[in-house]
C-alpha cells in the first residue's frame, strides 16, 4: 500500500461532531488524523509520519489545548509543527495565551469551510518555505560541525596514541555509547530525555572522555604493573585535566551541545553510582546521564581488551562483571539496557578489533 503524499493534518477535539465537520471539509486535499483528547494527540504528533499541522481545541477533558501545545513545544520531535487553535472563545487574553505558547493562529467556531481551508493552506506554505530555509541552514551547520568533529577526533586519537594497547578503543566506545543511548530512549525512564540529537551528540562527544591523559606521564600511563597509590592518584587527574580543557573551550561557545556533553563525559565517566568514584564522588542521578552511559561502555571495552597489565576477558565474563556491579559502580537502568543488546554489542566488538 502506497503512503499518501498529501499534507497530514491532526485534528484534536473532544467533540466528535466537530471532528467530522473538519474532516468533511479537508479530506479531499489532506490526509487527516484525529484525536479526542490531549494524551492521544501527543502520541499521534510524535508518531511516524508526523502531522504537518495540528488543529487543536482548547477546552478538553484531561489536559487542555494550552497544555498540549506547551508539551509539543518542549519536545524536539514536535516543536516545529504549526499549531492552530480551534475554539469558540474570543477573549483577547485567551488568544494571547495561545500565541505566547507558540500557536500560529486561531480559527473560531462555528467553522467557515473556505476560511479553514485558506488558513491551513497559508500556514502549510509558510512551513514549507521555513523547512526549505532550515534545510539549507542545517546543511551549512553540518559542514561546519563535520570540520569541528574531525579536528577534535584527531586530537582524541592523538591522546589515545600514547597508549599502545588501546587499538580502536575510541571507535568501539563511541559506537557502544550510541547503541546504549538508542536503547535507553525506548525505556520509560529516559524516553523523554533522549532523542535523536542526544544520540548523535553522545556518539561524537564520547571520544573526548580520556583526552586529559595527554597530561599523564608515560611512566604511569604505560606502566605494566599495578600503580602505587600516588601513581593512581595522579592517573585520576586525567578526568579533571580533560574536563578543564573542554570547559575553557565550551565557555567560548556556551550553546555548543557537543562541547558541553564532552566536558561532562570527560569529568564524570569515572564516577560511580554508589558515590565511590572520582573526581567528585557523585552518586546516582547526580552523575550526568551521558557519563553513566560512557562508564558502562568504557569499562566493557577495557574488560574485553588486552592491556599492558592484563589479558582480554571474554564477552561473557565482561557481561557478568557489569551485572555484578549494577547498582554499585553502574546505573542499573544502563546495565539493563546493555544486557538487552549485549549480543549486538559483542558483534560490534568483534568487527572493530585492531
Amino acid at each position: 500500500m502506497s503512503v499518501s503524499t498529501k499534507p497530514r493534518i491532526l485534528i484534536v477535539d473532544d467533540t466528535p461532531e466537530n471532528i467530522q465537520i473538519l474532516m468533511t471539509v479537508l479530506k479531499d486535499d489532506y490526509a487527516v488524523m484525529a484525536a479526542t483528547n490531549g494524551e492521544r494527540a501527543l502520541s499521534l504528533a510524535a508518531g511516524t509520519p508526523a502531522p504537518d499541522i495540528i488543529l487543536l481545541d482548547i477546552v478538553m477533558p484531561g489536559i487542555d489545548g494550552y497544555e498540549v501545545c506547551r508539551r509539543l513545544r518542549e519536545r524536539s520531535r514536535t516543536r516545529s509543527i504549526p499549531v492552530v487553535f480551534i475554539t469558540a472563545r474570543s477573549d483577547e487574553e485567551d488568544e494571547a495565551q495561545g500565541l505566547d505558547l507558540g500557536a500560529v493562529d486561531y480559527i473560531a467556531k462555528p467553522f467557515r469551510p473556505a476560511t479553514v481551508k485558506m488558513r491551513i493552506k497559508n500556514h502549510l506554505e509558510l512551513k514549507r518555505h521555513r523547512d526549505d530555509l532550515q534545510g539549507q541552514v542545517d546543511q551549512q551547520v553540518e559542514e561546519i560541525n563535520d570540520a569541528h568533529r574531525a579536528a577534535i577526533l584527531a586530537l582524541s586519537k592523538l591522546a589515545e596514541s600514547r597508549d599502545d594497547d588501546t587499538g580502536k578503543h575510541l571507535e568501539r566506545t563511541q559506537t557502544y555509547c550510541k547503541m546504549l543511548a538508542t536503547q535507553l530512549a525506548e525505556t520509560p525512564e529516559f524516553r523523554d530525555h533522549i532523542d535523536a540529537d542526544y544520540v548523535e551528540t553522545i556518539y561524537w562527544a564520547s571520544p573526548l572522555h580520556d583526552i586529559g591523559k595527554v597530561a599523564i606521564p608515560d611512566a604511569i600511563l604505560k606502566k605494566p604493573g599495578r600503580l602505587t597509590e600516588e601513581e593512581f592518584a595522579l592517573m585520576q587527574t586525567h578526568a579533571t585535566h580533560g574536563a578543564d580543557t573542554l570547559y575553557a573551550v565550551a565557555r567560548q561557545y556556551p550553546h555548543n551541545f557537543f562541547l558541553n556533553m564532552g566536558h561532562k563525559i570527560a569529568r564524570s565517566h569515572h564516577e560511580r553510582w554508589n558515590g565511590q568514584g572520582y573526581p567528585e564522588g557523585l552518586s546516582g542521578e547526580t552523575i550526568p546521564l551521558c557519563a553513566r552511559i560512557m562508564a558502562v561502555s568504557d569499562v566493557y571495552d577495557a574488560l574485553t581488551s588486552k592491556r599492558c597489565y592484563k589479558e582480554a576477558y571474554s564477552h561473557e565474563k565482561a557481561c557478568t562483571i557489569l551485572e555484578q556491579d549494577s547498582g554499585s559502580h553502574f546505573d542499573p537502568v544502563v546495565v539493563r539496557a546493555f544486557s538487552d543488546i549485549a549480543e549486538a554489542l559483542d558483534q560490534v566488538r568483534n568487527s572493530l578489533q585492531r
